[in-house]
């Protein structure tokens, strides 16, 4: 149900930071992927740390040891067919979003007649780690510019998430 894009990218890692899906396109070690995995919510599954072609030894030992679970469990397969965000899974919990788009039987949340609603609001707690906040830009630049066209740019929508200073009045414009 879930679109998978098939194209090879290309992906460096800068170095490892406590932004759980913080990766971005500095310098560091190359992955390159095979599918470009896109939650319905917007979420760029395939440049999270804990997806599965991109998280690391040490980064599974880092959140093993914080979370208190086996090193091989940390491994996220994306939200698509049935997975769910490693998070949610591991605290035996469900995603509201994705259950929701099932029952709506849409792709993305941005193909919904009540988009936004209220499962993309953003909250400022855990903003500085996780990248929820930016699902309604994804979301709706998707629906503007086409999901391929969005993915190309994804890297660069996170690398400035995480990493550009707040201006007010300026956003996520560029440096």
């Amino acid at each position: 149900m879930y679109l998978l894009i098939q194209i090879n990218y290309i992906i460096q890692w800068e170095a490892l930071s406590l932004n759980f899906c913080a990766l971005s396109t500095a310098k560091g070690m190359e992955l390159i992927m095979k599918e470009k995995i896109v939650a319905p919510c917007g979420i760029d599954c395939f440049n999270c740390e804990m997806f599965e072609d991109n998280v690391t030894k040490e980064f599974q030992t880092r959140l093993s040891a914080m979370m208190k679970i086996p090193k091989e469990a940390i491994r996220c397969k994306g939200c698509i067919d049935g997975n769910i965000c490693l998070f949610l899974k591991i605290q035996g919990k469900s995603c509201k979003t994705v259950d929701c788009v099932k029952k709506k039987g849409v792709d993305y949340c941005f193909e919904c007649d009540t988009f936004p609603c209220e499962y993309l609001m953003p909250l400022a707690n855990g903003a500085d780690k996780f990248p929820h906040n930016m699902k309604l830009y994804n979301l709706c630049l998707m629906k503007r510019i086409g999901v391929d066209a969005w993915s190309e740019k994804a890297a660069d929508i996170r690398k400035t998430y995480f990493k550009k200073e707040i201006v007010i009045g300026e956003g996520g414009s560029k440096y």
